[in-house]
């Protein structure tokens, strides 16, 4: 798998570490500590050296995006990993990588960027697009809802999933909606991602004890 998605792979880990040449552009201007967490409220919670911001967080999203790579390549039924599925599971952690760029580099040259609006924003997103794919996973140990119900049933998984994008793609919508609305509590977003996990799962338990009686 890894050697029929080879130039997909290329291309992420150059996106994933493209933040270390544009560190590397500012890295006069950049100060010695610098900005690296923030809370809801935009504030900065969290420091790392100049080094370690630049070079340190786009090298550990790269190795997640190998270790990603690796896994999915090596699930026992990776055949039922279709090549979008695949792709999308690479693409995440660049994507990722170039939100921080754009957030903590901006931060720490002076501009005042609203984290939380940025961040909002990309859950919604993500969660959407998964939500489009989960109806069309296969089963496997790698991506989706891996339940004892789901992994032991097709139908279960076939089921499941089928619910869990309709929730993940409303998921997504909801959260893109509240950040519009500035509703950017940590309650908001908690208690629908909370809906998002907890439905699908009681609904594949739920399958599974109706299944047996």
């Amino acid at each position: 798998m890894l050697k029929e998605n080879k130039r997909t792979l290329i291309m992420a880990s150059i996106v994933t570490i493209l933040p270390v040449f544009i560190g590397l552009y500012f890295w006069n201007r950049l100060p010695d500590v610098m900005v690296t967490h923030f809370g809801m409220d935009n504030s900065g919670d969290g420091y790392s050296s100049k080094a370690i911001a630049v070079f340190g967080l786009p090298l550990l999203c790269l190795a997640l995006l190998w270790i990603v790579a690796v896994v999915m390549a090596n699930d026992p039924r990776k055949k039922n990993i279709s090549p979008k599925m695949f792709s999308l599971g690479l693409w995440v952690i660049p994507v990722v990588s170039l939100i921080m760029a754009a957030t903590v580099y901006p931060v720490n040259l002076g501009y005042t960027v609203d984290i939380t609006y940025i961040a909002g924003l990309f859950m919604g997103v993500v969660f959407t697009v998964i939500g489009n794919y989960l109806p069309k996973a296969r089963q496997n140990y790698t991506i989706g809802i891996k339940l004892p119900w789901t992994l032991a049933n097709e139908e279960n998984w076939n089921r499941t999933h089928r619910l869990a994008g309709y929730l993940w793609m409303a998921g997504g919508i909801l959260i893109m909606v509240l950040t519009f609305c500035r509703c950017t509590e940590i309650v908001w977003y908690a208690g629908v991602f909370a809906a998002m996990v907890l439905i699908p799962t009681a609904y594949s338990f739920w399958l599974h004890t109706a299944r047996d009686l």
